[in-house]
């Protein structure tokens, strides 16, 4: 037996779930979760190693990788996901980045605009921005950098006239702005503890969430042919009533439902009609995605791929189907799946991705 074979058999043992078992025309039950067509659309893939790619493949994923201006070297991400995505075409897509570092010099948007050109012609489906402008970068002055900056404008012009799409993650959740103690997710109350340089409300000479959201929304309302996908439900993610909002008045953005899953958990206790009819009303507007990651240094296969199913298969299951299962962010309290209808969950996962595969 290979070892994805003994990892597909533990993953399946692992999950002895209760869970509905009336097949219904036009819903998806758990057992479907391996034969559907799906996408993650917010998978950080940074190892030049395949087998993770060929492990979701295994599960009808493909995986759509954003490169990030972390401090990660750029070169050496667009490297591995460029190569990938050439040996795994409709396999693997990714999204470039360019870095802010040298922002105030002369030649910032020239140089950035040739960055952009470089990750388009070795592959991108689009650019990827990060929360670093808004959250930490400053001018000479030592004012913080929102993205609606003027010095910005010739690249986002450059990206709307050239039809390259955006995946921005500007903001963070609104938990960032709260103290730990009211925080609605573990998840944000672990992240914030271990990262408090983003834990805003440490820091109040910062920009202010509605801060972050106006400048994003700016950008929108400017640049009109710009299609943007907001990472994370656009940092709208505490209310579904915000972002239909936003999807109302901007048709040029979408929202993939990456680390954010559990905001949807959370608000679906109080008012489950409400999130679902709002996940089939903006259907055609979200985009499935987790935000994990695979390194190559020291990885454990077999840890690592168990863990990626768990969580896909956990998300699927308050996706697709209606069964009621403790969720760990929400201090095991016990959730009810969406039962989303299949055409809904087929966009959510496979359609609304696609045209950013490729070739």
């Amino acid at each position: 037996m290979n070892k994805l074979s003994f990892i597909m058999g533990t993953c399946s043992a692992f999950y002895l779930l209760i869970v509905s078992c009336n097949q219904t025309p036009g819903y998806y039950m758990a057992s479907n979760f391996s034969q559907v067509k799906k996408t993650d659309a917010h998978f950080h893939y940074d190892t030049p190693d395949e087998c993770y790619l060929k492990f979701a493949d295994s599960l009808n994923f493909r995986i759509l990788s954003p490169n990030v201006d972390t401090g990660e070297p750029l070169e050496e991400q667009l490297e591995i996901t460029s190569a990938l995505k050439k040996r795994h075409s409709g396999k693997l897509a990714f999204f470039g980045t360019f870095p802010v570092d040298h922002f105030g010099r002369p030649g910032f948007a020239e140089q950035t605009i040739a960055q952009i050109k470089r990750c388009m012609k070795a592959g991108a489906s689009g650019i990827k921005i990060w929360k670093n402008i808004g959250m930490e970068l400053k001018d000479s002055s030592g004012r913080y950098v929102m993205a609606n900056d003027p010095a910005f404008d010739p690249v986002f012009r450059y990206m709307e006239i050239n039809h390259i799409p955006v995946m921005a993650h500007l903001g963070e959740p609104k938990n960032c702005w709260l103290p730990m103690e009211e925080m609605t997710l573990e998840n944000d109350r672990r992240y914030y503890k271990n990262h408090p340089e983003y834990h805003l409300f440490l820091h109040p000479e910062a920009p202010s969430y509605e801060d972050q959201l106006a400048a994003r929304d700016h950008l929108l309302k400017k640049y009109p042919a710009l299609k943007m996908i907001g990472a994370h439900l656009g940092s709208m993610e505490w209310s579904v009533d915000e972002l239909a909002a936003r999807l109302d008045r901007f048709p040029n953005f979408d929202v993939d439902m990456s680390a954010r899953i559990g905001h949807l958990q959370y608000q679906s206790i109080a008012n489950y009609g409400k999130v679902r009819n709002f996940m089939i009303k903006y259907q055609n507007r979200i985009l499935y995605g987790t935000d994990g990651s695979v390194h190559g240094k020291g990885a454990n296969f077999g840890i690592v791929s168990k863990g990626l199913h768990n969580r896909w298969y956990e998300q699927w299951l308050f996706l697709a189907t209606d069964s009621v299962t403790p969720v760990n962010d929400l201090g095991r309290q016990k959730v009810k799946g969406l039962r989303l209808p299949k055409e809904v969950i087929d966009k959510l996962y496979y359609k609304n991705a696609k045209k950013y595969f490729t070739n």
